[in-house]
């Protein structure tokens, strides 16, 4: 069976994230005060073949902890959907 996982990967809550913090300043230069603690991650869009949702689940995990996400800075968390 096929699924389609939508992965999202933030830097941790306790770290300093540059790019985001440059995007709230410039909200406020654009006018847009009241938008503030911006945090920049990435979503990553993937399609993986497996008997089950809980094979799929666990590969998707696999590949999350080995490439897509450095945990020592970023945490990750995704949805599984059936194509």
């Amino acid at each position: 069976m096929k699924y389609r996982a939508e992965i999202n990967v933030m830097p941790l809550k306790a770290l300093l994230d540059p790019q985001g913090k440059a995007v709230t300043g410039s909200m406020k230069n654009l006018g847009l005060p009241e938008i503030e603690n911006v945090r920049i991650g990435k979503h990553i869009t993937l399609e993986i073949e497996a008997p089950s949702k809980n094979a799929a689940t666990t590969r998707v995990d696999e590949a999350c902890k080995k490439l897509l996400a450095n945990q020592i800075m970023e945490f990750y968390e995704f949805e599984l959907f059936e194509n």
